[in-house]
């Protein structure tokens, strides 16, 4: 039976609240419905962005719990056709080897607020189990890619999702396999920092949000020795299943200090490039195509600086007929409707899991 789902993520960049509707039986693709944004106020955003690094309890944090919970309860107002909803909280910290993985945000909370049932708490229990915690969205890529195939937008073949949030990731999938689960279907990994630094560069030298289109990269010239120092950072070299904490590569944010404005962001996009390059030979096999989905595909710098070093056809999401600002947002719309059939949202190649993992928790508005 397909269900509507709202799908509400909120990720490490910061900048807002994306919602969007999903129909599905938490396997395939039923449709996808309308979607919607809630930008964080300067405030808000000062408030999540002090609290990060923080784990439960410590400053700060219940002030961007309280920030989370009401900003996504007065977008999912809007979507009242909603049979339950997916809540991915605020990424405060993640450390699965260590303290564990935080987000920020109680979904029994919002559950009460918006009177809906709602999936919740997606990665502590993979982590738990011993697993990364993230990426969470690969097994959603194995369905969108069988939806595209569907649709006629994908041929039947491997194919490669680089999302470009904070940090980045990349899916590679088969979609000729019997289900996203299934051995050999997915394989995922973060690759290292995408947007987060980019962001907070421009946010703390020019009081912008992002580099719209990459144009300030586009001015400057990279530093080939601090790329070079950054790639020599041991997480390259480790198998993955692997998970980043957005603020794990503080050292190059420090390293690109004294250059100027355009050269230190044509740097952070000549490290994002070459981190994805690097974890290609990792991948099962060479995808004829990478579709790059989050918010770094809408900056032509980094879409430029990818396609030069990938030996894959470089596309935004959108030539396979999805929504590479809601991807993520659908995602966990899509997971939610499996935690509540108890169906695996994590596994040994996706997260290093070492089995099937159905995390996430129910509250409901009781």
């Amino acid at each position: 039976m397909m269900i509507t789902a709202l799908g509400m993520m909120s990720g490490t960049s910061l900048d807002g609240v994306d919602a969007a509707l999903i129909n599905t039986d938490g396997m395939r693709i039923g449709g996808f419905g309308r979607s919607g944004f809630r930008a964080y106020s300067d405030n808000e955003g000062a408030v999540l962005h002090g609290a990060l690094g923080r784990w439960q309890g410590g400053d700060g944090v219940a002030e961007a719990a309280e920030i989370s919970v009401a900003s996504h309860a007065a977008l999912a107002v809007d979507f009242p056709e909603a049979q339950l909803i997916g809540y991915h909280g605020q990424t405060l910290a993640h450390d699965p080897q260590g303290a564990g993985t935080h987000q920020a945000g109680s979904g029994a909370d919002l559950a009460r607020r918006v009177r809906r049932p709602v999936v919740w708490d997606f990665r502590s229990e993979d982590v738990r189990q011993g697993g990364e915690g993230a990426p969470l969205a690969p097994l959603f890529h194995w369905a969108c890619a069988e939806w595209a195939i569907q649709q006629d937008k994908l041929p039947p073949e491997p194919v490669a999702f680089l999302n470009l949030g904070g940090v980045g990731n990349i899916t590679w999938v088969d979609p000729t396999m019997a289900a996203p689960d299934a051995a050999g279907a997915c394989l995922a990994f973060d690759t290292g920092p995408a947007n987060a630094p980019i962001n907070d560069l421009v946010r703390t030298r020019l009081r912008q949000s992002r580099d719209n289109n990459g144009l300030l990269a586009a001015a400057g010239r990279a530093n080939p020795a601090i790329v070079t120092d950054f790639l020599a950072h041991p997480y390259f070299e480790r198998q993955p299943p692997k998970s980043l904490d957005r603020d794990q590569f503080s050292g190059l944010v420090h390293a690109v200090a004294t250059l100027s404005d355009a050269d230190a962001a044509a740097t952070l996009v000549a490290a994002l490039a070459h981190s994805v390059a690097a974890g290609f030979r990792f991948l099962p096999s060479t995808p004829a195509t990478v579709l790059v989905c989050g918010g770094g595909r809408h900056n032509q710098t980094i879409m430029a600086a990818l396609q030069a070093v990938l030996p894959s056809r470089v596309e935004p999401v959108e030539s396979a007929g999805l929504d590479g600002d809601m991807l993520e947002a659908q995602a966990f719309g899509w997971l939610a409707v499996r935690v509540l059939r108890g169906l695996p949202t994590s596994g040994p190649l996706t997260t290093g899991v070492p089995a099937p993992c159905c995390g996430g928790r129910i509250s409901y508005p009781r």
